[in-house]
């Protein structure tokens, strides 16, 4: 299991998503290496935190400092419910936080997820 090294997340709008591919396409054009970025961008905050809520945050800081982990064994670490832990690793796994390994197990394959926000001018 290879990591990868950092996913950004935070608010932005469809323009701006798009005037940063548009950056990356124009570079590579042009010859240059592009680095892979990785982006979560969410189209407000509340929708942010709805996604991100403090249950879904301890479940990925626990599956990442435990690795690999069946659902079950999660929730009973946990000490949740299985369905809603179900619930909560289907939707991380549709966002890109979680992946499933090939034993169904689940895992984190981030080293660092960062959050920005920034206050409009």
């Amino acid at each position: 299991m290879r990591r990868k090294k950092k996913l950004s997340v935070g608010v932005g709008t469809i323009k701006e998503s798009l005037d940063r591919f548009e950056s990356v396409w124009k570079r590579a054009e042009r010859g240059a290496r592009a680095t892979p970025e990785y982006r979560l961008t969410f189209s407000s905050l509340p929708q942010l935190l709805k996604e991100l809520s403090p249950a879904r945050w301890a479940l990925l800081e626990a599956l990442r400092a435990e690795g690999k982990m069946t659902i079950y064994a999660l929730a009973k670490h946990l000490g949740r419910d299985y369905k809603n832990i179900h619930t909560d690793v289907s939707r991380l796994m549709e966002l890109g936080l979680i992946e499933k390994a090939k034993d169904d197990r689940v895992f984190v394959p981030w080293n660092v997820i960062a959050a920005e926000l920034r206050l409009a001018a």
